[in-house]
């Protein structure tokens, strides 16, 4: 992990501050305190937060940090119960103590990980904060003798609800060390877990200085080194969330579907296929319901099929209906979070897709395909066959390859028939069975003006 060391601002002690009781630590010097880490836990609980958390443990250890830090703020867990019993084992068992601080205002801890309050050493919540939602409480093998999962009389709120500072306060939920109106920054947090002693060990973080008016406040005397995800990490943690996986996957099939329709595989084939591969990672962590994504699968089909004659039909109205639903429901509901797609994201998700394929999408193949440059027009007079009845549409194969054809409502083929290619209309064939065509055509141009047509053998070269 990348660290970024600063030095904590002073903690002021404030007109009524329960203040820690005298120990060693308040005449510690600066140069005798080690470090403090903090590591900051933010968005859904997923396999990544949870390694990254043991590793911040074991890196705090061996470089000989005071103590652990946890910045919380996150909605939900979507990990299993058992990934959570280890951690809440790791924790329990830390070689430092631990501290969990769910801030900044307006921070959440929600999920069975907020079951880690209940096993680190320290732990407080900003005003504005909430925890809640926590489940079951579990019952791990392995914690330390007296340590035990266990929110006494705040259990039953907790379990299907959260509480905020004032309730959290009068269920006794935290162990913050400090006054009661909370901890509302980090450097709170700090003074919370001064003079804590574990195994002989005491935690010194700040120290009570008297001003020459006789007041008092706490200065910081640790380092305070900040912790982040590395940059791969990061991306994975960001693709496993609900607005970032569903908006990739709705752009990378978009460009497979784009590319298909392209000649050879460009830039767009590319980026469709690691949006598509980073969508089903960050589903494969979140509680996907996987009808949903199929139901937005078979829309890109539908979509495809108008798209093919560059016309948005029937299909396309069948693939914007059931990509809004599959959008809907992509997502298994998760207490304390809908797990919805976020209305925005279904905005601009839905939206993109309606323009996409009702306006883009079908003008590029038919402006791509139109062009002379496309290097189809050599297939103008070769001659094929009727793969199934045509009447007035059809599959055709020409030259080994099948085609979407139509033909002519006058002179509709069967099945087996051979055909001639007559012009080509963006990646449809106009195509006339190869005897009878001329004489029908110039019979309906013939009624069309009304003027009489010199008549010609069936078999002359038909007009294309």
């Amino acid at each position: 992990m990348a660290g970024l060391t600063l030095v904590g601002p002073s903690v002021h002690a404030q007109s009524g501050d329960t203040v820690p009781p005298s120990t060693a630590a308040d005449d510690a010097a600066p140069d005798d305190v080690g470090r403090v880490d903090v590591l900051q836990v933010s968005g859904f609980i997923d396999p990544i937060l949870v390694d990254a958390i043991g590793q911040a443990i074991d890196r705090a250890d061996t470089e000989g940090s005071q103590a652990l830090i946890l910045q919380v703020n996150s909605d939900a867990t979507v990990v299993g119960d058992d990934v959570i019993e280890d951690l809440l084992v790791r924790v329990a068992n830390a070689p430092i103590p631990i501290g969990i601080w769910v801030g900044p205002s307006g921070a959440r801890f929600y999920g069975t990980a907020a079951q880690l309050l209940a096993v680190a050493d320290v732990t407080g919540m900003a005003p504005g904060a909430r925890v809640g939602y926590i489940g079951v409480p579990l019952d791990p093998a392995g914690l330390p003798e007296g340590v035990s999962v266990d929110f006494g009389i705040a259990e039953d709120r907790l379990r299907n609800g959260s509480v905020g500072l004032s309730d959290a306060r009068t269920l006794d939920i935290f162990k913050q060390r400090v006054d009661d109106e909370g901890v509302p920054t980090i450097s709170n947090m700090l003074q919370a877990m001064n003079g804590y002693e574990e195994n002989g060990v005491v935690v010194a973080t700040t120290k009570l200085v008297v001003l020459g008016d006789g007041s008092t406040r706490f200065d910081t005397i640790s380092v305070v080194r900040f912790s982040k995800l590395t940059l791969l990490d990061q991306l994975f943690h960001t693709v496993a969330s609900t607005p970032v996986a569903y908006l990739l996957l709705l752009i990378g099939l978009a460009l497979l579907v784009f590319e298909f329709f392209t000649a050879g595989v460009g830039l767009a084939g590319a980026i469709g296929a690691v949006s598509t591969v980073l969508a089903f990672t960050g589903l494969a962590v979140l509680p996907t319901q996987p009808w949903a994504v199929a139901l937005i699968m078979v829309a890109m089909l539908a979509f495809a099929i108008d798209v093919q004659v560059g016309i948005p039909r029937f299909w396309t109205g069948v693939g914007i209906v059931l990509t809004i639903i599959g959008s809907w429901f992509l997502f298994e509901p998760v207490p304390g979070s809908s797990m919805r797609v976020p209305w925005l994201a279904l905005i601009v998700g839905v939206g993109g897709i309606m323009l996409t394929f009702i306006v883009g999408m079908p003008s590029m193949v038919r402006t791509r395909f139109a062009t002379p440059t496309i290097g189809r027009e050599w297939m103008i007079g070769q001659q094929g066959t009727a793969i199934g009845a045509i009447d007035p549409e059809g599959i055709v194969e020409v030259d080994g390859a099948r085609w979407r054809a139509r033909t002519n409502r006058a002179t509709p083929l069967a099945a087996g028939d051979p055909l001639r290619v007559a012009a080509i209309d963006g990646v449809t064939l106009d195509v006339e069975p190869l005897e009878g065509a001329a004489r029908d055509y110039r019979e309906m141009r013939h009624k069309s003006t009304a003027e009489p047509v010199k008549a010609e053998p069936v078999d002359a070269e038909p007009t294309t």
